[in-house]
């Protein structure tokens, strides 16, 4: 091949499709693939240096796909069989994605190994998420066979393989009938964050109506827009809003995967800046740890001034984390108001909120007390000691309706806390194989989204969820509260602080907050103890046990969230926390 024919080959997708834009505008994903390959936007992966490993146009992505979809057909599974797909940051994931709607077959993604203890543990949460999807098949990219292997063999998968076992099936010659609108287009595993992930069926035309949202409302998706990615491809925010959300509107992408943003976070805003991506979003921690990684010298060179949409989601949204953000990298040409906080979650497809675009962060401060014993909003100074601030996550898109109700399931007005509801086409259908479940959360069309919120002007504010809250004296408390107290502390790490109850003898919360640390001599550990406590009983009124426990002990989710029921039986199960407490204990502590 003629040198310069390889180094064409080798450029990343361009920005402009020369297509008209349609912001998912498409019964299906399949029919959405169909237009977006008449343009010549795409894919594009790049490696833990930022350079480019793969340009995959969507013109090629559907060639491909269409490619494996007869692969997949000659395996004679029955319309509508599930296929776990492990989601790698690579082309493999998203043509074989594909080439399942295209051979009518439900993609399951699957998540890597992240923040578990051991391949061991890694290979059971596999075959358990597998036996749950009532997978018939697993794919895996080659570097994960060993891991696949033993999965699909405890799961009792009929059928194994790798990219290079997909490649070598016959081609059934057999005409295409995608996916339609009423039928499933992928189930989605929810984070786990309270409880073992379950499969959320998401319906084609509940995902399509989610992406019209996304691009014509969240994001308004416009001529010259481009965007960036590190989140993970099984994760709800990284697999909607940054994988299909931009297909459905022709958009190139260019992709990082978490462990190479991890390593290196500098590189995302490198690849914003030289490629003059519009749109990228990020959990606040992907914010905060580019602020604590890049040097000064780092920032030579950036130019994030094209950057309108840098949304915020996926975790309870700090706006201190994004004030220091966006300080740092003003000399970078980076607009605060380019900050678009939103809310959403697997079981709404993605999308429930956004803050209008251009307004930035706003903060809502809030008398702590009332808002805990009372669940009553009440602005105050923000140099209050009772201070507590709140990011609006910005109106429901249109089309999706949402209520906050006491526990009785009444309506609440404005300016108060309670359950947060959701009702639209975009909820999902329910939980794969758990009836149970569904019925706790889905009545007359309305989504219980088990977290704790309030209206203001209109706009949606969330104050955490409700089964991890921590009742004190019939005072409400926030975990995330007591976790920030604790990372305060030059000793705690940022995600390295779990809180939640542990039970006494009489059934009442006691709070705790587990904490990892670096190797401490046993004075250290008493002083940081005894510090941490002292902090927490100053700010919040409380008194809190505080243990500290070896690093890689608290549970994360997939999305990087701490697991709160996870880490606590985990914790109880090592011997580091009592079942219950005595309330001998319990008055010592308050002591």
């Amino acid at each position: 091949m003629p040198f310069e024919n390889l180094v064409r080959k080798m450029r990343p997708t361009p920005t402009e499709s020369g297509i008209p834009i349609k912001r998912a505008e498409f019964e299906t994903l399949a029919a959405a693939l169909d237009y977006a390959a008449k343009g010549r936007t795409g894919f594009n992966f790049f490696g833990p240096r930022g350079s480019l490993l793969k340009a995959l146009s969507y013109q090629e992505l559907r060639q491909e796909a269409q490619k494996w979809a007869r692969k997949l057909l000659a395996l004679g599974f029955k319309r509508g069989t599930t296929v776990a797909i492990l989601a790698h940051t690579r082309p493999f994931f998203v043509k074989l994605f594909f080439a399942c709607q295209y051979a009518g077959y439900v993609p399951v993604p699957l998540p890597l190994m992240l923040q578990l203890s051991s391949a061991e543990a890694y290979v059971k949460q596999l075959a358990r998420l597998l036996k749950i999807s009532r997978a018939k098949a697993l794919f895996v990219p080659e570097e994960f066979l060993k891991f696949g292997q033993e999965a699909a063999k405890e799961a009792r998968v009929p059928h194994f393989g790798t990219e290079e076992t997909l490649e070598a099936l016959p081609e059934k010659d057999a005409p295409f009938k995608p996916l339609g609108p009423d039928e499933l287009a992928y189930i989605q595993f929810t984070s786990g964050s309270t409880k073992f992930p379950r499969g959320v069926l998401i319906t084609q035309r509940a995902l399509m109506h989610n992406l019209h949202l996304i691009a014509k409302y969240g994001v308004e998706r416009r001529e010259g827009d481009r965007a960036v990615s590190w989140l993970p491809f099984y994760h709800d925010m990284g697999l909607v809003g940054l994988i299909l959300a931009p297909l459905a509107s022709q958009v190139s992408v260019d992709f990082l995967s978490p462990k190479d943003f991890i390593m290196r976070p500098g590189l995302w805003l490198k690849l914003i800046s030289e490629h003059r991506a519009t749109i990228s979003f990020a959990p606040p921690f992907g914010y905060e740890l580019a602020v604590l990684r890049l040097k000064e010298e780092d920032l030579e060179g950036l130019d994030l001034s094209c950057w309108r949409v840098a949304g915020v989601g996926a975790e309870m949204i700090r706006d201190s984390i994004l004030k220091k953000f966006a300080q740092k990298f003003a000399r970078c040409g980076f607009d605060p108001k380019a900050f678009l906080p939103s809310y959403g979650m697997a079981e709404c497809t993605l999308a429930v909120s956004f803050t209008p675009l251009g307004e930035g962060i706003k903060v809502d401060v809030v008398d702590r007390e009332l808002l805990a014993r009372e669940g009553r909003v009440s602005f105050c100074p923000s140099n209050s000691p009772q201070a507590k601030a709140l990011v609006r996550c910005g109106r429901p898109l249109p089309g999706l309706a949402v209520e906050i109700r006491d526990e009785a399931g009444r309506p609440l007005p404005e300016g108060r806390v309670g359950l947060l509801y959701v009702r639209g086409e975009s909820v999902m259908a329910g939980y794969l194989g758990d009836e149970e479940a569904t019925r706790e959360v889905l009545k007359d069309g309305w989504l219980n989204t088990g977290d704790l919120a309030y209206l203001h002007e209109g706009e949606l504010v969330i104050t955490g969820r409700a089964k991890d809250l921590i009742i004190v004296h019939g005072k409400n408390v926030w975990p995330q509260d007591l976790e920030l107290v604790a990372e305060r502390f030059k000793e705690v790490k940022s995600g390295n602080a779990c809180a939640f109850a542990v039970p006494d003898e009489e059934g009442k919360d006691v709070p705790v907050l587990v904490v990892e640390t670096r190797k401490l001599t046993a004075e250290e550990a008493k002083v940081l103890k005894e510090r941490i406590a002292a902090t927490v009983r100053q700010e919040l009124g409380i008194n809190c046990q505080v243990f500290l426990v070896p690093k890689n002990t608290i549970v994360k989710t997939t999305s990087g969230k701490p697991a709160r029921s996870h880490t606590r039986r985990v914790c109880q199960e090592k011997g580091l926390l009592p079942l219950f407490f005595s309330s001998e204990s319990r008055l010592k502590a308050a002591s």
